[in-house]
C-alpha cells in the first residue's frame, strides 16, 4: 500500500502553540506584534486585578517608579486629558499610593511621586510582571534575548 500523503496530525502545531514559520510578510509582523501585545496586556491586567488596580493605575505606578513628573507630563505619557489625569491621581492619592508636592520650578505646578506604600505595591507588581515575561521568553536563546531587546528598544525610540 502506498504511503499516505496526509500529514501526520502530531506534526501540526496545536492551537495554543506558536507556528514556527517565518514571519516574512508585513501583515505577519503586525499579527505577531499584536498577539504579543495581547499576551503582555493580559498578564499586566491580571496582575493589576489581583491588587485591585486598573490597568491605567498600574501604568501610572510604573511611570512613577523612577521619576516624579508633573501632571502634564503624566497625562502625555498615559494619553489622558487634564481632568482624567487629575481624577486618576486623586484616586491613587486616596489609596495612599501617590502624593503630590509643589514643583520647585513652577509655583503653579505639582509633581507626583510614589508613597512608601505605592513603592511597595509597584515593586510587587514589577516582580510579578518580571516573572510573567521571564516565563514568556524562556524558550528564547541568549542571542534571541539580545535581539528582542535591541528590536524593542529601536521601536520604542520612534
Amino acid at each position: 500500500m502506498p504511503p499516505s500523503h496526509h500529514p501526520d496530525p502530531a506534526d501540526r502545531p496545536q492551537a495554543d502553540e506558536p507556528n514556527d514559520r517565518q514571519v516574512d510578510e508585513p501583515q505577519d509582523t503586525v499579527d505577531a506584534l499584536v498577539q504579543l501585545s495581547f499576551l503582555i496586556q493580559g498578564a499586566l491586567t491580571r496582575i493589576a486585578s489581583e491588587h485591585d488596580l486598573s490597568l491605567i493605575q498600574v501604568r501610572l505606578l510604573g511611570i512613577l517608579r523612577d521619576r516624579r513628573p508633573g501632571m502634564l507630563e503624566l497625562a502625555r505619557h498615559l494619553g489622558l486629558d487634564k481632568s482624567s489625569m487629575t481624577g486618576l491621581v486623586t484616586r491613587a492619592e486616596k489609596r495612599g499610593l501617590v502624593q503630590r508636592t509643589p514643583s520647585p520650578h513652577d509655583g503653579r505646578a505639582v509633581l507626583v511621586g510614589l508613597t512608601p506604600l505605592g513603592r511597595q505595591l509597584t515593586d510587587q507588581c514589577t516582580a510579578e510582571m518580571d516573572e510573567q515575561i521571564t516565563a514568556l521568553t524562556a524558550p528564547l536563546t541568549t542571542t534571541e534575548h539580545t535581539q528582542i531587546r535591541a528590536l524593542a528598544a529601536k521601536l520604542l525610540r520612534r
